[in-house]
């Protein structure tokens, strides 16, 4: 961007989807606790005052993001979950693999949604949370369509709560998968405890493909 100040709309939303590829990029680097809004003003080259003018807090930037990584992912996954002539129980383990897998490839969303209820939505104005939970609304419906067309035993209703879960379990399987260096230095030093070290793909996908058998069971 060569231009010193934003007078058009085009230029504000180039600064704005700048402001999100930096906060993105800073995310590839360290965890969500660690981005600043004074880092991310230094890394995009405005004063913090002008990265307020487009967003209202960090922590708004960050739902932004998680917004986009949402969208992108549901994308994904419509494009994956097609229609298939397998019995049942492979196409639960088809919708599991693809699920967990396309969550698994995207460890900023998963950030994000660990980060979420706990960090994310506590500094933000009304305004800006209605239009966070409308976007993740309109993404959860576009998985939960391509989940009925993939699993057609699944209603509306029960596919939208596989994916409702989904998001609950990155957000607690995420961070276990991750141990904090002086948990990970104890399980190198004692393999025994290293038991308890998860693979985030393989358990997010055991537990969908549970959630589906469940919901299917109760039927």
């Amino acid at each position: 961007m060569d231009f010193q100040r934003a007078r058009s709309n085009e230029q504000r939303e180039m600064r704005r989807a700048r402001i999100l590829a930096v906060t993105s990029e800073m995310l590839e680097e360290m965890p969500v606790a660690k981005v600043s809004l004074n880092e991310l003003s230094r890394r995009v080259g405005l004063a913090k005052s002008n990265v307020l003018r487009y967003f209202e807090s960090r922590e708004a930037v960050l739902l932004q993001l998680l917004d986009a990584e949402l969208h992108e992912w549901a994308a994904q996954v419509d494009a994956w979950l097609v229609e298939s002539p397998a019995d049942c129980l492979e196409r639960i383990a088809q919708v599991a693999d693809v699920v967990a897998s396309s969550i698994a490839e995207r460890p900023v969303m998963c950030d994000l949604i660990s980060a979420q209820s706990a960090v994310l939505e506590r500094n933000i104005s009304t305004e800006v949370a209605v239009q966070h939970k409308y976007a993740i609304a309109g993404e959860v419906e576009t998985i939960t369509r391509a989940m009925v067309r993939a699993l057609p035993e699944l209603s509306n209703e029960q596919a939208w709560q596989v994916v409702a879960y989904t998001i609950l379990l990155t957000a607690g399987a995420w961070p276990q998968s991750r141990p904090a260096p002086a948990i990970q230095a104890a399980y190198d030093l004692e393999p025994d405890l290293a038991a308890g070290q998860m693979d985030f793909t393989e358990t997010l996908r055991d537990l969908i493909r549970v959630t589906i058998t469940g919901l299917l069971a109760s039927a």
